[in-house]
């Protein structure tokens, strides 16, 4: 596996720090997590249970090894400083300055590993002005404008059903890893990684800020291409309540759908762009949609070539067998449900390990 042979310390908590190194550890990373005796991760304890751990435990922390260290007790942090000597990567996600305070920042522990690379997730960034202020995803999307194009059908903001946030976050906080690693065969030193929630979803609004950028205003959700503006990117629905997303604008599709309606008089309409104007083709295609059920639109709108496709329950997804084929569904020995590795190496894929650590389970093994 491609990173067979790191070895990763983890004190990160909740899903950015854990999403990180969950993708090392499917991928041959050796990743130990350390918690606080006791209590643990708090995801040990957040949401509903299918086992011995906690759905959302489980899928972000398998293929782990967990050690319980109590970071203010002198012989458990320097436990942990003699686990850095050897390790590769440090991960963090603990408010800034709470390291520094705990004498396990990165400048102390580069001071005995120059190789380490020392990653810190948090929600403003280690020099923000807001580093002292606590958050979780829904503030940093709401700080960053994101919830404001993320609305619903009455106009107000709408809490996202994906922490896009913590996801984000922990992505850019594994690329940042995997590009120190690399430099680090050249120069033999790490480096640190300031990885903020805010910055991450600043950095995912490069599609959506035409407005603000060119006209200094807001985007009006109704009048733009991928929040509302556009007939043929948004939702409708069937005659059995079913919905559906058109979601391909170009050319092409428009010209698809409204030919195969034989309404060739809207093409011009949509293909202006979105806005407005667009509304009457919106109305049309909301009452064409109602006159079927979602089944029988779907060979309709697969044999136009369209880009759509039906809006499903988490149950329904997850019973597509394009999951168990794609290898983003798996099943443990007990026949409990995994999501796989979004990451498919032709060589060397992911080995994962279907088994999350209980507290403190390889303490013992580890500090020996």
């Amino acid at each position: 596996m491609k990173l067979q042979g790191l070895q990763v310390i983890d004190l990160s908590s909740f899903l950015p720090g854990p999403y990180l190194t969950l993708a090392m550890a499917d991928h041959g990373a050796e990743v130990i997590k350390i918690e606080m005796p006791g209590e643990g991760d708090p995801a040990r304890v957040i949401g509903l249970k299918d086992g011995e751990h906690t759905v959302l435990f489980r899928n972000v922390n398998r293929g782990k090894k967990s050690i319980a260290l109590d970071l203010k007790s002198d012989t458990d942090r320097e436990a942990l400083l003699s686990l850095c000597d050897k390790a590769d990567v440090f991960v963090e996600s603990f408010r800034p300055g709470v390291m520094k305070r705990l004498g396990l920042d990165y400048e102390t522990i580069s001071a005995r590993n120059p190789g380490i690379v020392y990653c810190s997730i948090s929600a403003f960034g280690q020099d923000s002005r807001y580093r002292d202020r606590p958050a979780h995803d829904l503030a940093t999307e709401a700080m960053a404008g994101a919830s404001s194009i993320t609305a619903g059908e009455d106009g107000k903001p709408a809490i996202p059903g994906v922490p896009i946030a913590d996801i984000i976050g922990g992505l850019h906080g594994l690329a940042g890893v995997l590009m120190a690693l690399l430099r680090r065969q050249q120069t033999g030193r790490g480096d640190f990684i300031d990885i903020s929630m805010l910055d991450s979803v600043i950095s995912a609004c490069a599609n959506v800020v035409g407005p603000t950028f060119a006209e200094n205003r807001q985007p009006v959700n109704e009048h733009e291409r991928t929040t509302g503006g556009s007939a043929f990117y948004r939702f409708y629905e069937c005659k059995d309540g079913g919905r559906l997303a058109l979601a391909g604008q170009e050319p092409k599709f428009v010209r698809a759908l409204l030919g195969h309606l034989g309404r060739d008089d809207l093409i011009a309409t949509v293909l202006r762009g979105p806005g407005a104007h667009q509304q009457p083709v919106k109305a049309y295609l909301a009452d064409v949609f109602r006159t079927r059920t979602l089944q029988e639109w779907e060979p309709v709108l697969d044999e136009l070539d369209l880009c759509w496709g039906p809006v499903r329950t988490l149950p329904e997804a997850f019973a597509d067998p394009n999951l168990t084929e794609r290898k983003m569904l798996l099943r443990d020995e007990a026949g409990r449900p995994h999501i796989g590795s979004p990451i498919h190496f032709r060589n060397e894929p992911a080995e994962i390990t279907l088994q999350a650590p209980a507290l403190s389970a390889h303490k013992t093994d580890l500090l020996a």
